[in-house]
């Protein structure tokens, strides 16, 4: 049986994937978030990660937002509540259904999520040249594999 002390050893030298997919996450997540506050949104916490990433710029249902980002319904709607008051996103009426809401980014939105997909890019890029862009482009397919 392995102790706690020993696992927690053999996990700072040879961690398992959910502890690199955390570390990768959390590296991630706080400079995307730091980077965007430091350009003025600094009202975006890495919680907001879970709706942001897939906001389109003419609307996507709450039901949607959730499906693809894997929360809860009502997880996504706490969310998307926040960023509203906040003036990150809208809701509007879908006009495929009237009964329906679109969750759309304002202004103040659009210019966050370009941000947030200029920094991704350079993060993704710094990491193509410190492992080569051949290595991180198989380490990008491998983890969609693994992901789905």
């Amino acid at each position: 049986m392995t102790t706690t002390k020993r696992r927690s050893e053999r996990q700072q030298w040879n961690p398992d994937l959910g502890v690199l997919a955390a570390r990768l996450s959390e590296a991630t997540q706080a400079e995307l978030f730091g980077r965007l506050a430091e350009q003025g949104h600094a009202d975006l916490e890495p919680r907001h990660g879970t709706v942001l990433p897939y906001l389109d710029e003419d609307g996507i249902r709450a039901t949607e937002l959730a499906r693809l980002s894997g929360r809860h319904k009502q997880v996504v709607g706490r969310l998307v509540d926040e960023l509203e008051q906040l003036g990150y996103v809208e809701r509007r009426p879908d006009p495929a259904d009237r009964r329906a809401k679109l969750v759309l980014p304002s202004e103040t939105g659009l210019d966050a999520l370009r941000l947030a997909d200029q920094i991704v890019a350079e993060i993704e890029s710094r990491h193509a040249e410190e492992v080569g862009r051949r290595a991180y482009a198989e380490f990008r397919e491998a983890l969609r594999a693994i992901v789905g």
